[in-house]
């Protein structure tokens, strides 16, 4: 089954259970599913679900953050089940040792030798990480990587 399928299937499911705040999230991934399949003129492939549930899921945290500052703890649990909800669909994230292992093995293959090289490694670790890693974990790792050379 298709993630888009998943998707499609787990809205009917909630409409039909009356869960609003599922409901919720999943009309609002699939309006940007809907959205983007109308720029592109193609169908959605499972890659570019996943880069959409991410932004989303980008997007709430910041939201958590702000309100976190705001003191609103309401909004902050309404938020935080949503990223927990929308998690459920990306892949499983890669832990820090994997994670690790896949940049060293991308400087040795660039033959990065110092932070000038955070590009080159970045493209590399991203094309194979893609969708199981942020780009701001990996960036960060990268850089304390090169540092240390």
């Amino acid at each position: 089954m298709s993630l888009s399928e998943q998707l499609d299937s787990d809205f009917k499911e909630s409409l039909k259970n009356k869960e609003a705040e599922k409901l919720s999230i999943l009309r609002l991934v699939r309006s940007s599913i809907k959205n983007l399949e109308i720029t592109k003129q193609a169908e959605a492939s499972d890659e570019d679900i996943i880069e959409i549930l991410q932004r989303e899921v980008k997007q709430h945290k910041e939201s958590i953050e702000a309100n976190v500052k705001a003191n609103r703890d309401d909004e902050v649990k309404r938020l935080q089940s949503e990223v927990e909800l929308l998690k459920q669909y990306l892949p499983e994230e890669l832990s820090s040792g994997e994670l690790k292992d896949v940049i060293e093995g991308a400087i040795s293959e660039t033959q990065a030798s110092g932070v000038s090289d955070v590009g080159k490694v970045m493209g590399k670790v991203m094309g194979k990480v893609k969708g199981r890693a942020s780009g701001d974990e990996v960036g960060q790792m990268v850089r304390d990587l090169l540092s240390n050379k």
